[in-house]
């Protein structure tokens, strides 16, 4: 499985990813890495680890379609199978959406299908949980649509909330199973336990 990453900030999450296909938890490939932000850790992480990186944004193209143009292109030029988005904060564009439909996962630091949608993201999503009361979160994976947060969630951990957590504290409990997550969900797609409509695996 060759996994293009797109990231906007730190790349935590995708460097979990990395790691598990090094130390052989995931039977993939990192193929290659796009950022909106080219001061991003994600790109640092990505020239670290020798993996191919780009930095493609409204910068580098003003005008949306070219730049989703362009991203479709990256992507299939590094054979990409899977579309990983991490920490990525830009909707994905229609060419992207259409080519690589069901194969473009997202994770999200709640319990979807709460506390999601436009504006949740980060620090937000935590104290919505807590203001609510919530005895649980936890990260969920899920396919991406145009919709933000709405595709079909694929998987997902649950996580006490504390009555003494903080939106922070919370947060950190949360990152810790999400890198626990996806490297793990994405190995249960390369073994076919988890089925997917945009991946076909073995049967390319």
């Amino acid at each position: 499985m060759n996994i293009g990453f797109l990231a906007s900030h730190g790349g935590t999450n995708m460097q979990a990813i990395i790691d598990a296909c090094k130390e052989g938890r995931l039977d993939a490939k990192p193929a290659c890495i796009i950022s909106n932000n080219p001061d991003s850790g994600a790109l640092a992480r990505a020239k670290k680890e020798n993996i191919p990186h780009y930095h493609l944004s409204s910068l580098t193209h003003p005008d949306p379609e070219a730049l989703d143009q362009a991203i479709v292109g990256t992507l299939i030029s590094h054979q990409v199978d899977i579309v990983v988005l991490a920490g990525y904060m830009k909707k994905i564009g229609p060419l992207t959406l259409k080519y690589f439909d069901g194969a473009i996962l997202n994770i999200h630091p709640a319990l979807l299908p709460k506390y999601g949608g436009k504006g949740m993201y980060g620090m937000r999503v935590h104290e919505a949980v807590i203001a609510a009361g919530e005895k649980e979160s936890g990260p969920s994976v899920h396919l991406v649509n145009e919709e933000y947060d709405a595709g079909p969630v694929i998987g997902q951990i649950r996580v006490p909330v504390l009555p003494e957590d903080t939106p922070e504290t919370l947060a950190a409990r949360v990152l810790e199973k999400e890198h626990e997550l996806f490297s793990g969900v994405l190995q249960k797609i390369v073994q076919g336990v988890i089925t997917i409509p945009g991946y076909k695996g073995n049967q390319k």
